[in-house]
């Protein structure tokens, strides 16, 4: 299946690649490793092309942008979040560590407090 890479926002097409399964795509939420960096995936967007009268998945586009991964960030349940997901005060989120110190790090916040 053709997955296209394209940039958030002006919906330029960065690269394209041959994927074999669906279920190896990745979500919203979600890095995919791309070179020698890494690309963060906001959108996607499936794309038909109707043949012999059906519709049929013809390839998907991937809106996103390229960046490094977080060192801090680490898989929680379907996606990844910055920092330690056990704190009270993190966002559980890939674009944000927490409200009380969104630059981090946590291991040396003075506010971490356990979720309860």
């Amino acid at each position: 299946m053709r997955v296209e890479l394209r940039q958030i926002g002006s919906d330029r097409l960065l690269d394209s690649l041959e994927i074999e399964a669906l279920a190896a795509v990745p979500q919203p939420g979600r890095w995919l490793p791309w070179g020698d960096s890494s690309f963060f995936v906001l959108q996607r967007r499936h794309r038909y092309r109707l043949r012999n009268g059906r519709y049929e998945l013809a390839s998907v586009a991937l809106q996103g942008k390229v960046e490094r991964r977080p060192p801090d960030a680490r898989p929680w349940g379907e996606g990844f979040v910055i920092g330690d997901p056990q704190c009270r005060y993190n966002a559980r989120s890939p674009l944000l560590r927490c409200a009380v110190l969104p630059a981090g790090p946590c291991d040396r916040c003075e506010h971490f407090e356990p979720r309860g």
